[in-house]
């Protein structure tokens, strides 16, 4: 079960011709694919609901706080990829230094994050579809409800990756200048309502819940342990608002998985990481700043306000058109590169053994098509038919638990494979992990108990599956039998 796979056969494993990917991206596409990634919902809608609702004039400080988080973990992710440049991100990064165990564990989490993050943003994508068609997307079949336009936006992205990824970069390129032409010109708008006042108080003062009385799952983990009870705003807020847009950064490890399909990985992987990281912590932090400079924090309370809301109020009622459209084109994008993520990570487990190994059989364009299909197939139910409430915040704590262990993962890798070359190195070693796993498991600490209890039985779920198939089938196992080790 601790078996690890070594790095070399990680890379000689990626010449088999029956599952072998083509190499066609540059620095470039990876930081189109990490910015279209990123910069989705979370810009039009998460900070509007966050500032009214959560955290007040601050939540500009929890964008900063989640980006420390991502910043430190994604320096670890960039010298992992620069290392073992091959497809799996941290589930392959994992098998070299922790075991198959801990592999399959951190695969199956992101299956988690990728399956549910696809299907939650498509669902988001086709409500501002109903926006801007002035009528939503949706059939009713009885007492069921089928969101169509979901299942289209899947359908459509899910023929464009299994074409290449090289398309899906040009593609996601058109959409990423879209998306960030409507996010300068909101940035530019918005200044010229701005009245510092509106940021006073910065954090405001704890105020309890008005269902402060529900059950304790409803508190983050942080609340329970400390008795913070059931409050919104004041740092127990802060805190809370901080793992919750947290949300709106993920994605960038997404880049990570696509290291296999990328000319000189050693040195475009990491600049992808970094240089889109650092692209979208600058527009969440600018367009939180002018949102609540716009309008008092109180005007953006409740479950609908969104970045329109603030011009509405103004009487600039044609942002709220021009933010659906930016809306549109950065969710697009979103679901492509999480869908992407999510056929590469099953492909590397498929090439392993751990999942069926026919799955990983490429086609004449170098896609994993069959794995592809059946993503697209899965998300599209989830989407069409679920109707997902708080599972969102499963999205990120199964991020969070994946960035935990890539972080102790390049302590570990450090200290047993000195020898690797590495095209990027994190500097202060092991401070800089050490920092990322704290920030990181700090950010896991406030979220909810009702979260934390999804997490533990979709992993005991997973346990099931690895020793009912994935410890027989695993393509090392039947290595080690072979040659007697």
């Amino acid at each position: 079960m601790f078996r690890t796979k070594s790095v070399e056969q990680s890379i000689r494993d990626t010449d088999d011709p029956d599952a072998k990917l083509r190499k066609d991206l540059t620095s470039w596409d990876l930081t189109v694919f990490g910015v279209a990634v990123v910069v989705g919902a979370g810009i039009f809608t998460l900070t509007a609901r966050t500032a009214g609702n959560m955290a007040g004039p601050a939540v500009s400080l929890a964008f900063v706080f989640a980006a420390v988080a991502c910043g430190l973990a994604a320096l670890c992710y960039a010298e992992f990829a620069s290392t073992v440049p091959v497809a799996g991100s941290a589930y392959t990064f994992s098998y070299a230094t922790f075991g198959e165990l801990i592999a399959w564990i951190i695969g199956w989490d992101l299956i988690l994050e990728f399956a549910l993050g696809t299907s939650v943003v498509a669902k988001g994508w086709s409500q501002y579809l109903g926006t801007v068609l002035n009528t939503q997307p949706i059939w009713h079949i009885g007492s069921v409800k089928f969101d169509w336009g979901a299942v289209l936006l899947i359908a459509i992205l899910g023929v464009l990756l299994a074409m290449g990824t090289k398309l899906s970069s040009r593609v996601s390129a058109v959409a990423v200048a879209i998306k960030l032409a409507v996010i300068a010109l909101v940035v530019v708008v918005g200044a010229t309502y701005f009245k510092a006042s509106n940021l006073k108080p910065f954090i405001p003062e704890s105020v309890p819940n008005a269902d402060s009385g529900a059950s304790a799952v409803h508190q983050t983990l942080f609340q329970l342990v400390t008795g913070g009870g059931n409050s919104h705003f004041g740092w127990y807020g802060l805190l809370a608002a901080a793992s919750i847009v947290f949300f709106a950064f993920i994605g960038f490890d997404v880049v990570a998985t696509a290291a296999e399909e990328t000319k000189d990985p050693a040195r475009n992987v990491p600049r992808g990481i970094l240089g889109s990281l650092a692209i979208v912590t600058v527009l969440y932090v600018a367009v939180s700043l002018v949102l609540t400079g716009m309008v008092s924090y109180k005007d953006l309370q409740g479950n609908d306000a969104t970045l329109a809301t603030a011009f509405a109020i103004h009487g600039v009622t044609w942002a709220k058109n021009l933010i659906s459209i930016g809306a549109l084109a950065g969710l697009t994008t979103v679901v492509m590169v999480l869908f992407l993520g999510q056929t590469r990570v099953l492909f590397a487990m498929a090439r392993d053994g751990l999942m069926p190994r026919k799955l990983a059989h490429t086609g004449s364009k170098g896609t994993p098509v069959r794995i592809t299909a059946i993503v697209g197939v899965v998300c599209a139910v989830l989407a069409g038919f679920v109707d997902f409430g708080t599972l969102e915040e499963m999205v990120n704590i199964g991020t969070l638990f994946a960035f935990v262990l890539v972080s102790v993962g390049v302590v570990v890798l450090r200290r047993s494979r000195p020898d690797l070359p590495r095209g990027f190195r994190v500097p202060l070693v092991p401070l800089i992990p050490i920092l990322s796993v704290l920030a990181c498991a700090w950010l896991m600490f406030n979220l909810s108990v009702e979260t934390w209890l999804r997490f533990v039985i979709w992993m005991a779920i997973g346990m099931v599956v690895y020793f009912a198939y994935g410890r027989r089938h695993s393509l090392l196992n039947g290595r080690e039998a072979k040659t007697g080790s």
